[in-house]
């Protein structure tokens, strides 16, 4: 069973959904001051992103995303959504200077980068 991070919000034009933090579209690098300014980043994830020791975008710096998604999961003892991951490959992937993109956008380069995700238990 995952875990839900986010509540989605439908975006019926894509048929896509969205958390309810920073569009991509509107983010920009010159103001990313706070967690929820990222690309992706509601208030949930701003939590969770908390809980592993991230207060601030330039905690991403140099970070890998599989590691912080491994990372959530001990620290919640809950196996995440691999939306999770690509929220995480979205948000690292910004603060190393690459143009912000919705979350979806790097689900096939999860799928390619890191395959079907299992938690470190086997779960």
């Amino acid at each position: 069973m995952y875990r839900r991070v986010f509540h989605k919000t439908a975006d019926l034009r894509s048929n896509k959904c969205y958390p309810p933090g920073m569009n991509p579209s509107k983010a920009e690098r010159s103001r990313t001051i706070k967690l929820t300014d990222l690309p992706n980043v509601g208030p949930a994830m701003e939590r969770d992103l908390a809980l592993i020791g991230i207060r601030a975008p330039k905690d991403l710096e140099g970070r890998d995303p599989f590691e912080l998604f491994e990372l959530l999961g001990e620290k919640t003892g809950v196996r995440q959504d691999p939306c999770v991951l690509d929220t995480f490959m979205s948000i690292t992937d910004f603060i190393a200077g690459n143009a912000p993109q919705p979350w979806w956008a790097y689900t096939t380069e999860r799928k390619k980068r890191y395959g079907r995700i299992v938690g470190r238990r086997g779960k």
